[in-house]
């Protein structure tokens, strides 16, 4: 978990690969389908493109496919998934059904100033739209108002380690792996 542009997708890669898991990235798979034209991308890609979360039955149906996957079977990392209360809930209900929990919260802690240059930084890489100054603003303001309790709801379970998300890619890879005692 984190706000936009804290590393998760970097460091989610870098733990998959570590343990052996796929990482699950929600926006990775909505873009994706943006990119193929698919119905889900379709309705997707506007609500993207503006900043905004997409909505947590879409979010909840990608969840379901991909854990539902064989090679899902000895677990997932997910990548920014649970963004709001209710698709926390409803995630909890989906592994609940699958005999499985989420074993650990890390949770990738860096400054609006930082996140604002990263941002800038892939989207003059990428090319992404929602990387623009305006979706960012967006996607920020969202973030605060969804995204940030769903730490406070993990917290109350427990579990959830904060990652101090500034300095080089290895050294944040490290503080992940000793949150996680690996």
């Amino acid at each position: 978990m984190g706000p936009p542009g804290a590393g998760k997708g970097t460091q989610g890669a870098i733990l998959g690969q570590a343990m052996g898991l796929p990482k699950v990235a929600t926006g990775d798979l909505l873009r994706d389908a943006v990119k193929r034209g698919t119905p889900l991308g379709r309705e997707a890609k506007a609500v993207m493109e503006a900043g905004h979360l997409v909505g947590d039955d879409i979010i909840l149906g990608v969840m379901r496919e991909e854990v539902g996957k064989p090679e899902a079977a000895k677990g997932v990392i997910f990548d920014g998934v649970v963004r709001t209360v209710p698709q926390a809930e409803g995630l909890d209900r989906l592994l609940s059904e699958k005999n499985r929990t989420v074993d650990a919260v890390l949770f990738f802690d860096v400054s609006d100033d930082e996140i604002l240059a990263r941002l800038e930084r892939r989207r003059s890489i990428e090319g992404r739209a929602d990387d623009d100054p305006a979706a960012v603003a967006t996607r920020l303001r969202a973030y605060r108002e969804q995204t940030a309790p769903v730490l406070a709801w993990y917290e109350a379970r427990g579990g959830v380690h904060r990652i101090p998300a500034v300095g080089t890619i290895e050294e944040i890879s490290a503080r992940v792996r000793r949150a996680l005692g690996k």
